[in-house]
Order: structure tokens, then C-alpha cells, then sequence
């Protein structure tokens, strides 16, 4: 029985991206459609890194396929593609970076870092590639965080490559300095010893370079926010309303500079006692989410105040490598993915593709 081209696509469109809730079909996310006698082949691409979901969209689609006559054996090959892009208005795209993720608090002290870290690792781990600077030039924490205690080389004498662990490029100021040396740098330094850590690192074509931001909404914050090509902000926040009074301040920046904020994350939601299992809203209950409603935004998801968080980034292997497989870590990665399909269906960044107009006297 010949197989109907057009019935097999109605089937197909049944099946929908968990992610984005839309099918594969009418997003034209489905291509090179292959139909040999009862064999049927298809390529589905992502916008975003989904490695731990392709396994079960697949068997969705094979499935999907299977439903209509004729069909007995299905080919369904899943890649993934993402690209650059729109960022500030006239601000130019970093080189070998596509999109510039901002992870960012109004104060410090709600686990910004720890986020950023997990955050950076749950991409690296959803098949994507990935970079993290650090940005907090006063007390720079990713080396320790990222197991890494080595100095960035230099091959041409002009710029640094990056150090590399856990599958992912890593920056920071901390590589550059001894550990107990404090910076005792007024803003203007800071800020661009921070632009030669992101201009002058030899960044290998990243999907995502994750920005751990200095806490607070001042000179070094507003200065990168206006001057790095960002594709989006996520502010890290606990439920305690001092940190929601600051963090509101974060979202308030990045607005009036344009940068969209993909999203909030509660930390220290709630504290589950290792002993008797009591679980206790410490710094309050549900203020992210609440802070999410009033503007707008989304709620990305909520991470438990749990001393192996913390034990396992001081050890340079956060959570989402140390325990891959376990609940939190899964949390990082819901969070990783979601930011990635926000990203998704953002405005694409097309100036690569414009022309570039010289003006000589000679024409």
C-alpha cells in the first residue's frame, strides 16, 4: 500500500513540542520528508538544546508515524540548531558568541553564582555549547565554583584562551589574580579589565555565553547592560522581600536598556530537614513566583535551600555534574531548556546577512 504524503503529515502534526506546545509540522521545525516504499524518513530541528528530551519526541514522532497504513519502519533524526540572536540596538554581536545570557540580583547573597554555574553546566549538558564569564571583578567565585586553579594562556600575546572544564569555556579575573589579592579598583578600572575578559577571550563558537553579573544595578552592572550584545536577562532572586526589593530594581535596569528578562528563579525556596523530612519556607513563601505575575514574566522554577548545593559548588563540581541524574539537577535543567526555547523565539539577529557600504572618492 502506497503511503499517503499528506495523511502522514496530518499524523505527524498531531504530535507536539512539549516545549513550545506548537507541532513540528506548521512551525516547519519538520523537513526532508522521505517516503521509500514503506520506509519513512524525516529530520526534526530544534532552535534549542534538548538532549535529555529527544529520546521520548522521538518515539512520539515514530509513533505518530506508524499510525498511518502502509508505514513500517521510521527514520527520525533530531538536530539541533541554534542561532544568533536580536540584541541591544546598536550594539554589535560579540565575535564566536551567538547569544549572551545576563544571570543577575539585585543583591548579593541569593545564589546568583551558584545559578549561573548550573545554569551554564545544564545547557553544556543539553548538547548545546558553552561559555561562562565571570563578571564580578571584587569577588570573583566561578574558579573555585568550576574546579578550575590554573592561568589562561595567551598564543599571540594579545588575547587569553579560555580555560575549559566540565565541557564548558570558562573567564574570570580570578584566573588572573591571586586568591587573597583584593581589587581595590574604582569603576572605571573594573569595568574594563571586564570588557578585556569578554573581548579579549578567544571564546570557541558558543551557542550561549552565561554572564555571572556583580550583584547590585550600579556603574559596572549599567555599563556592561549597555555595552555587551545581550540576548536576555535571568534574575535570581530568594522569596525574602529585601531580595525582591532589590531584585525588582535589576528588572528595571535591563528594561530601560533593553534587555528582555527571560525569566526569574527563586532560590532557597524551601528548606526540607535531612533528618525528620520537615520542610519550612525560611525566607518566605512564593515571592518570585508573585514577583513573576506583577511583571509579566516567567516563573522559571524554584530551587530548594539544600546544604549539597552549596558543599557541591564549594568542591568545583556543582550539582548538575555531580549528581546528573538527581532532582535538583533536573530542576537546573528545566530551567536551561526553558531559557533556551525563550531564546528560540526571540527576534533573529540578521546582520551578518546585511552588506557592507564603503564610500570611496574614487567612485
Amino acid at each position: 500500500m502506497a503511503i499517503n504524503e499528506q495523511g502522514l503529515m496530518a499524523a505527524l502534526g498531531t504530535v507536539q513540542d512539549p516545549a513550545t506546545g506548537k507541532d513540528f509540522v506548521s512551525t516547519r521545525a519538520l523537513r526532508n520528508l522521505r517516503i521509500d516504499g514503506g520506509a519513512v524518513a524525516f529530520e526534526v530541528e530544534l532552535g534549542y538544546p534538548a538532549r535529555s528530551q529527544e529520546s521520548a519526541l522521538r518515539t512520539s514522532l515514530e509513533a505518530a508515524a506508524r499510525t498511518v497504513p502502509g508505514v513500517d519502519r521510521v527514520q527520525v533524526n533530531i538536530v539541533t540548531k541554534v542561532v544568533a540572536h536580536a540584541v541591544q540596538r546598536g550594539v554589535q554581536l560579540l565575535p564566536g558568541v551567538k547569544n549572551i545570557v545576563a544571570v543577575a540580583s539585585g543583591k548579593g547573597g541569593v545564589g546568583k553564582s551558584t545559578t549561573a554555574a548550573n545554569l551554564a553546566l545544564a545547557l553544556a549538558a543539553e548538547g548545546a555549547t558553552v561559555g561562562l564569564l565571570d563578571a564580578d571583578i571584587y569577588g570573583p567565585s566561578q574558579p573555585m565554583m568550576m574546579g578550575i586553579n590554573r592561568k589562561p594562556e595567551s598564543l599571540d600575546g594579545k588575547s587569553m584562551e579560555p580555560l575549559v572544564n566540565h565541557g564548558v569555556q570558562v573567564m574570570s579575573i580570578g584566573f588572573l589574580v591571586d586568591q587573597d589579592e583584593a581589587m581595590i579598583w574604582r569603576g572605571p578600572m573594573a569595568t574594563q579589565a571586564l570588557e578585556q575578559l569578554l573581548r579579549q577571550t578567544n571564546w570557541k563558537d558558543l551557542d550561549y555565553l552565561i554572564v555571572d553579573m556583580p550583584p547590585g544595578t550600579g556603574d559596572i552592572q549599567l555599563t556592561l547592560s549597555q555595552r555587551v550584545p545581550m540576548t536576555g536577562a535571568v534574575i535570581v532572586t530568594t522569596p525574602q522581600d529585601i531580595a525582591l526589593l532589590d531584585a525588582r530594581k535589576g528588572i528595571k535596569m535591563f528594561e530601560k536598556v533593553g534587555v528582555p528578562i527571560l525569566g526569574i528563579v527563586e532560590n532557597m525556596a524551601v528548606h526540607v530537614c535531612s533528618n525528620c523530612g520537615h520542610a519550612e519556607h525560611i525566607f518566605g513563601e512564593g515571592g518570585g513566583r508573585k514577583m513573576a505575575q506583577d511583571y509579566g514574566m516567567d516563573y522559571l522554577g524554584a530551587l530548594p535551600l539544600d546544604i549539597k548545593i552549596r558543599l557541591q559548588a564549594d568542591s568545583g563540581q556543582p550539582t548538575v555534574v555531580a549528581e546528573p541524574d538527581g532532582e535538583v539537577a533536573q530542576i537546573y535543567k528545566k530551567v536551561a531548556r526553558d531559557v533556551a526555547v525563550k531564546i528560540a523565539q526571540q527576534s533573529k539577529d540578521f546582520s551578518a546577512k546585511f552588506p557592507t557600504i564603503s564610500i570611496s572618492k574614487s567612485t
